[in-house]
């Protein structure tokens, strides 16, 4: 693929790879920036009840590890790159901080050249900018299989929708010894769980749209808690840093801002 300027020097800044070792002591004021699409981002009151999974991560986080979520509706490792959004996150980005990087949904969009990206070639291309970015700053790189939408065949099992995306995102993580928190594997098996009826009533679904992709605010609670309990177990972050793994969450916890201009 052809790459920017600022791309390709993003990318030479690479520092040697973090280990996956014990979670390193806790720095005062450690920011979480998630990278990612419409499935982890900020919704604003002209859009709820449809919310983001990284508006109810901070839910599970302790007070000192503020959440940044720059996703945004739309995007894939691509898109949010050529937009100059992952430059904004490296350029405030401090060691210690962390990366987390979510996408999959649009880089499947194989008719549009502008998000499109190969599972095996391009895919993987943008994901190390975000990766030797971070690296190149301090930062811990995280990477996140994308939730699997709700999809479900006549025999009532729930079915991955994601092709190859989430394999070449393991691989990855692999070959770059980067922390993986594999949420389609684990969304997927929560859809099966929770079956056809239960699960509408954790995405954005109603009678008149039929949304199979984003979440409602139980749904963007249960994705937040894989993500937390993903982090806790990859050892990304120690137990102190987590909390309410198994508590209720109040779906009065969310608040949807008004946008601002």
């Amino acid at each position: 693929m052809s790459l920017s300027r600022r791309q390709v020097t993003v990318a030479a800044l690479a520092a040697v790879p973090l280990t996956l070792g014990a979670a390193p002591a806790p720095k005062a004021g450690r920011t979480l920036y998630i990278a990612g699409d419409s499935t982890a981002a900020q919704k604003y009151a002209d859009a709820a009840p449809e919310t983001g999974w990284g508006m109810a991560l901070p839910f599970f986080l302790h007070k000192d590890l503020t959440v940044a979520n720059h996703a945004m509706n739309g995007r894939s490792s691509k898109s949010f790159v050529d937009e100059g959004r992952l430059a904004a996150i490296l350029s405030v980005i401090r060691p210690g901080d962390l990366l987390l990087i979510q996408f999959a949904h649009n880089d499947e969009k194989a008719t549009d050249p502008a998000r499109y990206t190969e599972p095996w070639t391009t895919y993987q291309d943008h994901l190390r900018l975000y990766v030797e970015g971070a690296r190149a700053r301090g930062a811990r790189p995280v990477l996140a299989t994308s939730v699997e939408r709700r999809r479900f065949d006549a025999a009532g099992n729930a079915l991955p929708t994601h092709g190859d995306y989430p394999a070449a995102m393991r691989a990855l993580a692999r070959e770059e010894g980067v922390a993986l928190l594999d949420i389609q594997a684990l969304s997927l098996a929560l859809w099966q769980r929770l079956g056809v009826e239960e699960t509408k009533t954790y995405f954005n679904w109603t009678a008149i749209e039929q949304d199979n992709t984003h979440f409602n605010p139980p749904g963007a609670i249960a994705v937040a808690r894989l993500v937390a309990g993903e982090l806790l177990r990859t050892r990304v972050l120690a137990p102190r840093d987590v909390r309410r793994l198994d508590d209720e969450i109040p779906t009065s916890w969310i608040t949807w801002p008004e946008a601002t201009a």
